[in-house]
């Protein structure tokens, strides 16, 4: 939809209509009218095959620079977490490079996020976003530059390849180090993560030498990646959230869990780490497996040392924030966390990022996003170098 309209401000000026356009990789938007620049309405289609919607990620074309444009998401209360949006504010990003924070208000009804046009393109999203083109070039860079190898190769519903790689040479007697990432194919933080494990793998400092020594690590840096390029929130081709699949995956369904949990069984598990964003709360924080059947206080010991020496490391962690914990025994397993530490009797967390910021070492400009998401990522491996001996 587009034209021009008349500014009730000012009717002798005419404003040309942006071009609206979600039609690539992890767009999502539903344009509904573009006749005025400062009411600019659009709506978030839900993942397919599922109601769940909240991620977007457009492209305004045909911009005047310097000139004001109002962006207003009329759907926002019906979204799957219609609380996150209160203090929450939209990504934008002349050059999809560098993003920045838009001031965005949410009224109990629509979000509403405006600027004045710092190029003639633009584009808009929940998270910074990270493409499959980028995806591409982190695991060539992986293999050829960081040392890792192409364990194996899963296909997601549609084809996509899901690849799992390994640092290290799977020699017995190593601990055997899991990190897997957007199974929520919108929590795009997810990936970033990844790609700042892979940087510290690459930049193979003592510590990292260290970790290598007695660990192995398995990662898989996007499990969704239909999901993700089709622009949903939680779910993949199929329609079904990854995370809910850990007890009855099935090659049909949701073949990206059913892939790992394979590759889990050959190879075995001493820690697992499964990285997410979370909509609402604007701390990162970790959530374990207090509620597993076989929850023990070896288990419970290690969670901790987790914890404190992640708040030590960085101050883009803490350990006060974060989900109510489990009750024993009423855990829920089909969860990749509790699934995989009760499985493996093993030390499992979920790590979930904000969409918002950090509240405890916040960002204006930023708010959290890729580059802090990547280099937690590279803390995570000094801790993990720290416990990986006594992780058994």
């Amino acid at each position: 939809m587009g034209g021009t309209r008349t500014h009730p401000q000012d009717p002798t000026v005419t404003r040309p209509a942006p071009l609206i356009s979600a039609d690539f990789d992890s767009g999502n938007i539903e344009a509904i009218d573009l006749r005025d620049p400062l009411d600019i309405q659009l709506a978030i289609r839900p993942d397919r095959q599922s109601p769940h919607f909240q991620w977007f990620h457009f492209k305004a074309a045909e911009l005047q620079v310097g000139q004001r444009y109002e962006f207003t998401l009329q759907n926002a209360a019906q979204s799957s977490y219609n609380n996150a949006w209160h203090g929450y504010h939209a990504v934008a990003s002349c050059d999809q490079q560098t993003w920045f924070r838009v001031p965005s208000t949410f009224d109990g009804q629509a979000l509403r996020f405006g600027l004045d046009a710092q190029g003639s393109e633009m584009w808009f999203a929940y998270f910074e976003p990270y493409s499959r083109q980028r995806h591409d070039a982190l695991i060539n860079r992986a293999i050829t530059q960081a040392g890792l190898q192409l364990l194996a190769v899963g296909q997601s519903c549609e084809g996509r390849e899901i690849p799992l790689l390994r640092k290290g040479d799977g020699a017995p007697g190593k601990r055997r180090l899991w990190l897997i990432a957007q199974q929520h194919p919108g929590e795009h933080m997810a990936q970033w993560f990844m790609e700042g494990v892979i940087d510290r793998l690459q930049a193979n400092d003592p510590q990292i030498q260290a970790l290598l020594a007695v660990a192995d690590l398995y990662l898989v840096p996007n499990m969704n990646p239909d999901g993700a390029f089709h622009g949903h929130l939680r779910t993949n081709a199929r329609g079904r959230d990854l995370n809910r699949a850990w007890q009855d995956s099935s090659a049909e369904y949701t073949p990206e869990v059913f892939f790992v949990q394979q590759q889990m069984d050959k190879h075995g598990v001493d820690l697992f780490i499964d990285a997410h964003g979370d909509e609402e709360i604007p701390y990162v924080f970790t959530a374990a497996c207090e509620g597993n059947p076989g929850y023990t206080p070896r288990i419970a010991q290690l969670e901790q040392t987790f914890r404190d020496l992640l708040c030590d490391r960085t101050a883009d962690f803490q350990a006060v924030h974060g989900y109510t914990r489990d009750k024993p025994g009423e855990a829920n397993m089909t969860l990749a966390c509790n699934s995989v530490g009760e499985r493996f009797d093993c030390l499992s967390l979920t790590l979930e990022m904000p969409f918002k910021d950090h509240d405890a070492a916040p960002d204006a400009l930023t708010g959290w996003n890729g580059q802090r998401s990547a280099r937690l990522g590279g803390d995570v491996l000094s801790v993990l170098a720290q416990m990986a001996p006594n992780l058994r």
